[in-house]
Order: structure tokens, then C-alpha cells, then sequence
């Protein structure tokens, strides 16, 4: 890829971003585990990968403000949209379109493009170990979603079915189950030397709140 060319997408995507936990070092640490991922695969066409990851979060802004959208298919036509508007060949705009629709966790529309794969294994590796602890931990500040939920009796809950957002829903709904979802043999890698660091780091935290509200018992002994 051209300087300008890598030069033009990266400014549209600044553009495209909010300070957030999608912010734009989340796509150039996407961008980097790409070109390592891609390594060790064969036919990547490294033009396609790069336009994508760079652009893969422009839809980001819309869903924010607009639940009900889906940031994936969002960005996909606004990457199209722009890459056709300065020029770019409509089979190329296709395929960068393509991978950006189908990197969302939560979609339904899976990867089938070598590219693509790549791509939706580097979101997901960013969100693995500490740094997918991290990330969320900072989302669901921003949201003001709370850490953990308890039930009628005031336990605390481990987020397995969880019924309201949390932090502890978030980590066995997504990042429990990141590790098995990935697409390609060094993503499944990457990530794997990621995980004990996020087990360790929930399964601490479950404890440490546990154990805290197993103490309520004794407010009873000061309350007359």
C-alpha cells in the first residue's frame, strides 16, 4: 500500500473516532496483530487487511448514539462510501467492506475471507487478557454500567446468567469465550497466552466482593 493511500484511510478514520475503549490506539494494536497474524498465512492480500483494520470502528459513533444499529454493518458501508468516493477500485471497496461487516463478536454474519478472519481474530485478541479487562472495565465506566449485580438476597452474582450488565456479565458472556471463537491458528495463539491473566484477574475479583457481602451479617448485631 502507498504512503498516501495508508495516510488518506488513517485520517478518515481519525475522523470517524471517539475517546473511548474503541479508541484509535485499540485500532492500530488491531492493525499491528493483524500483520503479525498474517505472518503465517498464505494469499493475504496486505492491502485489503490494512484498509480494514484501519477503518474497521468507523461505525462506532452511529451505534453509540443509535443502540439499535450495528456498528459492523454501519462502518461497512461508510469505508465503502469513502473509498469509493476518492477513487478506489469497486472490487477492492467490496472486499474492505466485506471484512469490516463480518469482525463484530456479536453478529451473525462470520468471516470468510482470509482477510476477514484475520481481522475479526485481531478484535477479538484486544480483548483478551488484561487488556480485554481493561477495555471493558473502561466501556462499562463510560456507560455507567455497574462492576456486578446481586440478587434478592444481596449475593453477589457471577455474571453466568445474569439477567443486567455488568462487568462480571460481560466477561462470561464475551471475553470467557473469545479464546474458542478465533478464526486462525496464531490468533488462537496470541490469545491463548493471554488468558490466564483474565481468569486470574475475575476469579480475584468474584472472591474479593464475595466474600466482602458474606459480611453483611454482621450490620444485623448494630441495628436496633
Amino acid at each position: 500500500m502507498k504512503k498516501e493511500t495508508f495516510e488518506l484511510l488513517e485520517n478518515y478514520m481519525l475522523s470517524c473516532m471517539d475517546n473511548n475503549a474503541h479508541d484509535k490506539e485499540h485500532i492500530y494494536r488491531v492493525l499491528y496483530t493483524a500483520l503479525e497474524i498474517a505472518q503465517s498465512e498464505t494469499n493475504v492480500d496486505f492491502d485489503i487487511l490494512i484498509a480494514a483494520c484501519l477503518l474497521h470502528d468507523i461505525g462506532r459513533k452511529e451505534q453509540f448514539e443509535n443502540p439499535k444499529l450495528c456498528h459492523a454493518e454501519v462502518g461497512a458501508i461508510k469505508a465503502y462510501d469513502f473509498m469509493i468516493e476518492n477513487g478506489f477500485e469497486e472490487n477492492f471497496a467490496a472486499a474492505v467492506s466485506e471484512c469490516i461487516s463480518a469482525h463484530r463478536f456479536r453478529g451473525d454474519n462470520p468471516p470468510k475471507t482470509i482477510e476477514a478472519k484475520i481481522l475479526f481474530d485481531s478484535d477479538k485478541i484486544d480483548v483478551a487478557g488484561t487488556m480485554g479487562i481493561a477495555r471493558t472495565l473502561y466501556y462499562n465506566a463510560f456507560l455507567g454500567e455497574p462492576l456486578y449485580n446481586l440478587d434478592e438476597n444481596r449475593n453477589v452474582l457471577n455474571g453466568e446468567d445474569d439477567k443486567g450488565v455488568s462487568f462480571f456479565q460481560e466477561y462470561k458472556f464475551k471475553l470467557e469465550k473469545i479464546y474458542s471463537k478465533l478464526k486462525t491458528e496464531k490468533g488462537r495463539e496470541i490469545a491463548e497466552s493471554r488468558r490466564k491473566s483474565a481468569q486470574d484477574f475475575y476469579e480475584s475479583m468474584l472472591s474479593e466482593v464475595s466474600k466482602t457481602y458474606e459480611s453483611k451479617e454482621h450490620l444485623k448485631n448494630y441495628l436496633v
